[in-house]
Formats: C-alpha cells, structure tokens, sequence
C-alpha cells in the first residue's frame, strides 16, 4: 500500500468506522448518565433558584479565587490548550470544509497564521502541563496511565497536523494520513477514557449547580 492509498483509507473507511464508534460511544455513555436516574428530593427547597445549574455551567469555567494565583500553570495552561485546540478543530480552513461536507454547515475560517499559532501554543502547553504533572508529587501519584492517553492522544492530531501543514520530516501525503489516523484514534478513545469530559463537563457542572441551588449553597 503506497502513500496515496493510506491517505485514501485513513480519510474514507478508517475515519467513517471512527466516526460511527465515536457516536455509538458518546450515545452509550451519555445513556448510562441519564439511566442512572434520580432520586426524588423530598427536601423543601431552600431559595428559588432558577437558572441555577446554567449559572454554574460558566462560574465553574473561571478558576475560583485565589486559584490563579495558586496554580497557574493549570489554569493558564489549561486555557490555552483549550482555546487553542478549539481554534485549530473549528475555524482552520480544511477543517470547516470536512465539516461542510459532512453536514452541511460551514463557516468564515482564521487566517492560517493564526490557526497554526494557536496550534503551536496548544503544544507548548500540553508539554507544560505534562512537566508540571510530573514534577507535582501529588499530581504525579494521582495520575496513571489513561490520564498519559489522554494527553498522547491528544496530542498528535496537534503535532501531525502542525508537521503536515509545514510539510516537516515526513512526504506530506504519508504525514497527512498520520494526521488522519491519529485523529481517528483520537475519536475512538474519546467516549470510553477521561477524554469524554468534552461531554460530561457541561451536565455535571448543571447538574451540580441546580443540586446547590435547591439547598441554597453558592456555587
């Protein structure tokens, strides 16, 4: 099988299996969340608190006072890999284009200098992140092998895509389908490994913050 024909396999069969295993699993899993149920709370409520579950969903997206200062490696780093991630996936030009042909649904792209900055701050605070969980004795005993998938996973869709696109080291056609093939592993891992907190962050966070609003704690 020559270059050509990886490429062929990693962006048709290989990313369609992908694809169909990604959303069987995040169908599955957010399925067992809901089917978990919920106990009728016999409790009066302590305060209408409307909205509250939808306010968390954002508070919690801010480091709680004094934790920037605390710990800013995991706040800065963190934001910046995010951002810079989510730049990458959803507003560089080839990208938006797979989406469209996909769905449908397209839209205005970055300039690519500033998608393939974003990539490479997205790198640099991965690394960060992994030097800091390393040397924190107590991040580092809490950490164990699916949190170092997580981040190789994460990782190489990054750094394949950034080699692909400065067509670095490898042919570009074989790198490209490296691309390709790390970000079919990437979907596959996503819904059964610490990446599915894509997803579960955001019902977790308003599932606890109504939870606090009927027993009337901030949140």
């Amino acid at each position: 099988m020559n270059h050509l024909h990886l490429l062929t396999f990693a962006r048709g069969s290989a990313l369609n299996w992908a694809l169909m295993l990604c959303v069987a699993g995040i169908v599955l899993r957010l399925f067992e969340i809901f089917g978990l149920g919920r106990k009728t709370d016999l409790a009066k409520p302590r305060i209408n608190s409307p909205g509250s579950g939808w306010h968390t969903i954002f508070s919690r997206s801010l480091p709680p006072q004094g934790m920037l200062k605390r710990e800013p490696v995991t706040y800065i780093g963190g934001y910046v890999f995010h951002l810079g991630l989510l730049t990458a996936i959803l507003f560089f030009a080839p990208h938006i284009e797979l989406i469209r042909s996909m769905t449908r649904l397209g839209w205005p792209s970055l300039p690519s200098p500033l998608v393939d900055a974003s990539v490479v701050a997205s790198i640099i605070a991965l690394g960060v992140l992994l030097a800091h969980r390393l040397n924190n004795p107590v991040k580092r005993l809490l950490s164990g092998l699916c949190d170092y998938l997580a981040w190789t996973a994460t990782l190489l869709p990054l750094l394949t895509g950034y080699m692909a696109y400065h067509h670095l080291f490898i042919e570009y056609t074989l790198m490209l389908a490296l691309h390709i093939f790390s970000v079919d592993l990437l979907l596959v891992l996503l819904p059964f490994t610490k990446l599915f907190h894509t997803f579960s962050v955001f019902i977790s966070r308003w599932y606890n913050g109504d939870i606090f609003g009927r027993k009337g704690v901030a949140s």
